[in-house]
């Protein structure tokens, strides 16, 4: 019997290797591709910036962590299925079943590690993704922010509205970091009480400040007067610090450890934290959302290699991890529009994917 656990407990460390080695493989293989693609884009605005290739490249850097975090479960999803495969075309899951272990047993490693990698996924790589995204929001802003890019003329942006003492104004602005506390590539257009309209102003950046916009490098342009340059310009505002960080930041941008605390400040403040709290639900769902995946890799990679159509179970896996992303969009967009709470949203693709992948395997296995 302690034979039989010690022999357990070895094949168990060396298919959760197996399969974490492959996770590795993957995600980095995927890591680098994001980075080319994205280095690639970015460099068609060389010409029309002017800025250093390093520079390019110290942008792309920071941003592909954020977005190789969107497709780890599908990493995760062809890392098991090639390990599955893997395992089977070499015999060893035959040998491991004339041993006497169940499927269970050897899918089990495999579980336990895509667990580790979604808590870790979640509270250390999540983290340090945003910061690294809001600092390349500070290099796309050193590179777009001027008033006058490629990026405007292509209707990009983000847009607010906003009151003060002085009457009413609407900023467009290119580009944001810090949460929208700082943009780049601003135009203003102003009224007064009544909506008449009273000036149009381009700035380089703005910062927000307590009750005005900092505005940096303004031009204002009005009817009947010559263009007016402003180094430092205020502009007015009621909007806090919380109000703008709903309208101008994207969840992904706030990292998983302050996203509690920055719900509780925005309910306070009475805004909206719709997107927020499903953005955390969603990281608290990324460990089972994974442990999902490997059941459903599983489901249709532990067919013996003598037995043909690997083809077909390959690309099974994929269409079920496709519908599962399609899913995942739906009951996103059904939160986003308050159609939907958020922990139905984000547990749903969860549910649906583990219960599928566990059908089919006692279906497979147990008759």
């Amino acid at each position: 019997m302690n034979i039989g656990l010690v022999i357990a407990g070895t094949l168990g460390r060396y298919f959760a290797l197996r399969f974490f080695l492959t996770f590795l493989a993957v995600f980095a293989g995927v890591f680098v591709l994001v980075a080319l693609i994205d280095y690639i884009e970015l460099m068609r605005h060389r010409g029309q910036h002017g800025a250093s290739a390093w520079l390019f490249a110290q942008t792309s850097i920071f941003r592909v962590p954020q977005l190789s975090e969107r497709i780890l479960p599908f990493a995760v999803l062809i890392a098991a299925m090639a390990s599955f495969l893997n395992l089977s075309r070499r015999l060893e899951l035959v040998v491991t079943r004339s041993a006497g272990m169940s499927a269970w047993q050897f899918i089990a490693p495999a579980l336990v590690a895509a667990a580790v990698v979604g808590v870790l996924a979640t509270t250390a790589y999540n983290p340090v993704a945003a910061v690294l995204h809001e600092k390349s929001k500070r290099l796309e802003l050193q590179i777009f922010g001027g008033p006058q890019t490629g990026l405007q003329s292509t209707g990009a942006g983000f847009s607010l509205r906003q009151r003060s003492s002085d009457g009413q104004s609407i900023l467009n602005a290119i580009t944001t970091s810090e949460q929208g506390l700082r943009l780049g590539g601003i135009t203003a257009f102003t009224f007064d009480e009544a909506g008449k309209f009273l000036h149009r102003i381009e700035a380089k950046t703005a910062v927000l400040q307590t009750g005005f916009w900092e505005l940096h490098e303004a031009r204002i342009y009005a009817s009947d007067v010559p263009p007016a340059f402003h180094e430092v310009y205020a502009l007015k505002t009621n909007l806090t610090a919380t109000q703008v960080r709903e309208s101008f930041a994207t969840p992904e941008s706030v990292p998983f450890w302050e996203l509690p605390s920055y719900i509780e400040a925005a309910e306070r403040a009475g805004v909206g934290a719709a997107r927020y709290r499903l953005q955390y639900q969603k990281l608290l769902a990324r460990p089972f959302l994974l442990i999902a995946m490997v059941l459903v890799a599983a489901a249709v990679s532990l067919r013996f290699f003598r037995f043909g159509g690997v083809q077909k179970m390959i690309l099974g896996g994929i269409a079920a991890g496709f519908l599962l992303y399609v899913l995942s969009k739906i009951a996103d967009d059904l939160s986003k529009a308050q159609l939907m709470p958020a922990i139905a949203a984000a547990w749903t693709p969860v549910l649906v994917g583990g219960l599928a992948g566990l059908v089919a395997l006692l279906y497979q296995e147990d008759g």
